[in-house]
């Protein structure tokens, strides 16, 4: 870490305020250093109370995610051991396949308190305020073939899924297959992009971009009917350096099951898709249809007037039918 994210991890370890005598000591750097690390911290936005010999502690009225917050409550092995906090960055998936380019190691985490061009599955736009929520890309290098990364996405789905309920009192439904809903309403949306080894045919890299909306907010007049935020549902707002640690925890948990997609029992468990009359989306096409299945790779199973059919989640959308 940095020595402004050392001084961080002291504040948000520290039970009361401490002298830069202290955090010199304690992080053997100069008093000078601490001072300048205060201060930077302070620019970036963190609350922090006193002054040289008066003790400096910390008062988060809000919350930012930063690298030492995060790593307080990692539990992992490798999944987010090496990562980047951004205070803004266009998109964090864009960072992390940078990142990927440059060899970067699997598990490497980016985060950003905000997002100027998030985006969803088909270059829709995703909503992504500052400190709205949390923005986050895991960069994987899974042993498996191109064709299956869906498999990343579901995995994702169930992990993120797993670490909103360990946080907060909600019950995290699926919709097939990227999207996290709560109370009937969108609070999450996972994008994964994959690298390809074309000679091997494998995975070169997959990258699941995750966005959370935590804060309990207003959101624009467009989205009102069908987004919602872990804070909305919950009627307060979590830690956001928590969740983004419990979902890398979680993530690694799941990360041994994608050869043999154990986790799609919870998939199929979570889904609020399975048994509903849907609208399939397939480039210019749609078509009714009722969602039968999730069948063991990800894909959905659908009964439509001509029989049974298997939709894959590259191809199409699906929306509930009006």
């Amino acid at each position: 870490m940095s020595t402004k994210e050392q001084v961080l991890a002291a504040l948000l370890e520290a039970e009361g305020p401490v002298s830069g005598e202290w955090l010199a000591r304690k992080l053997q750097i100069s008093r000078n250093a601490v001072w300048k690390a205060i201060n930077q911290l302070r620019e970036e936005g963190h609350q922090i109370e006193g002054a040289t010999n008066r003790g400096y502690s910390l008062a988060e009225a809000k919350e930012m995610v930063s690298e030492a917050g995060i790593r307080r409550w990692l539990t992992t092995a490798v999944f987010g051991r090496q990562m980047e906090v951004h205070s803004t960055l266009d998109s964090t998936n864009t960072r992390a396949k940078a990142l990927a380019a440059q060899g970067a190691a699997h598990g490497t985490l980016v985060c950003a308190r905000e997002q100027t061009a998030g985006r969803g599955r088909f270059g829709r736009r995703f909503f992504s305020p500052e400190d709205g929520g949390i923005y986050m890309s895991l960069l994987l290098r899974p042993a498996m073939p191109a064709d299956q990364a869906v498999m990343v996405t579901s995995m994702a789905a169930v992990a993120v899924a797993r670490a909103i309920e360990r946080l907060a009192e909600v019950e995290i439904q699926i919709k097939w297959v990227n999207d996290l809903y709560a109370d009937g309403k969108k609070l999450c949306g996972i994008l994964c992009e994959a690298g390809m080894d074309f000679e091997s045919g494998q995975l070169d890299y997959a990258i699941p971009g995750i966005g959370v909306n935590t804060a309990p907010m207003e959101f624009p007049e467009e989205l009102r009917g069908i987004a919602t935020s872990v804070g909305n549902v919950c009627g307060h707002d979590i830690s956001k350096n928590r969740l983004v640690a419990e979902i890398c925890n979680c993530m690694e948990e799941l990360y041994g099951q994608l050869e043999t997609g154990a986790f799609m029992s919870e998939f199929r468990a979570r889904s609020n898709v399975i048994g509903r009359k849907i609208i399939v989306l397939r480039g210019d096409e749609r078509f009714p249809a009722r969602a039968v299945d999730i069948d063991d790779h990800g894909s959905l199973i659908v009964e439509t007037e001509d029989g049974l059919k298997t939709v894959h989640s590259g191809e199409v959308s699906v929306r509930w039918e009006e």
